[in-house]
């Protein structure tokens, strides 16, 4: 039986705890040394295929200054669970007003412990960023948001992740995705999970389809084997990207659905079409029994995917 995966603190938009799996699967298959992620977000498929060596960088200045903490000592579950108490505590008592005093607070002096409590009483779990680079997610509307049980949840996660963390090598850096797939050497494995173009476009940066396009071409170049995480489709429309980008046999497509939850009301929350590709041959899993939502990968040869 599988274990469940690891799940971090911080949630985000577009998370890939249910892929971590399948995505460990998939670079379980080829040798490296290094692990390399342009775009380590929430950090949840680092956290579940641990390599011993690891660079793990995006642009949110925020997220990495989180791992960086724990992974020295400054942020650990005890302090966590004492800030999280004191000010859930406020929360509840005061409401609504609170959870914008300490989002002004991030804003004018951001800490990881405030980044935290937004992350967890903002709107859906929605990490999203003006132009300024300012937290702009409304509140959650549940003052009792922090009770026991659930800061307990979030204070083992920090400290099942600093386990994680204390025996592995990795290094969390502030980074454009160009600067680190540059780094980039033979014996590396690039994991590659961009901001979707036209979708959560303002999750810290803005990212484009010439953004897209660019990083298409640089995995191209890369002297190592890469996964790259995009959408594929939905009901309503599908990814031109893919066949712009990736119609070419050298490269595997895998499809699973992936149900998000991000949507104010259950109508408005619809199931993803995910894709994987890779530079290297990528067979589907053999799944036994899975939830409803969790449908089997599909190989399908980039070329003839068809918008």
């Amino acid at each position: 039986m599988n274990l469940p995966p690891l799940v971090p603190p911080l949630k985000c938009q577009g998370i890939k705890t249910k892929l971590a799996g399948e995505i460990k699967r998939l670079a379980d298959s080829q040798e490296f040394d290094r692990w390399i992620e342009p775009f380590c977000g929430s950090c949840v498929v680092a956290l579940n295929v641990q390599p011993k060596r690891a660079l793990l960088s995006d642009s949110n200045i925020h997220i990495i200054r989180l791992y960086q903490e724990i992974q020295s000592g400054d942020l650990t579950p005890a302090s966590a669970k004492a800030f999280l108490v004191e000010e859930g505590e406020k929360l509840r008592t005061i409401g609504e007003p609170h959870f914008y005093a300490v989002r002004e607070r991030f804003n004018a002096r951001p800490t990881s412990l405030d980044f935290l409590f937004l992350n967890r009483s903002c709107f859906n779990g929605v990490m999203r960023f003006n132009r300024h680079g300012k937290f702009n997610v409304p509140y959650g509307h549940k003052p009792e948001r922090f009770a026991q049980a659930y800061v307990t949840k979030i204070t083992n996660q920090i400290g099942r992740i600093a386990e994680v963390i204390s025996v592995c090598d990795w290094t969390f850096a502030v980074a454009d995705f160009r600067q680190t797939l540059a780094s980039a050497q033979p014996g590396d494995f690039v994991y590659a999970d961009p901001p979707y173009a036209a979708r959560h476009v303002d999750y810290f940066n803005s990212w484009s389809e010439a953004d897209e396009t660019e990083l298409g071409n640089r995995l191209k170049q890369l002297p190592c084997p890469f996964i790259l995480s995009t959408w594929h489709s939905n009901e309503f429309r599908t990814n031109a990207m893919i066949e712009q980008n990736w119609n070419d046999p050298r490269f595997h497509l895998l499809t699973r659905e992936h149900f998000y939850h991000v949507g104010s009301t259950e109508d408005l929350r619809h199931p993803m079409i995910e894709a994987l590709i890779t530079n290297f041959p990528a067979k589907p899993a053999q799944w036994e029994h899975e939830e409803a939502e969790q449908l089997a990968f599909m190989e399908r040869p980039a070329k003839e995917y068809s918008a």
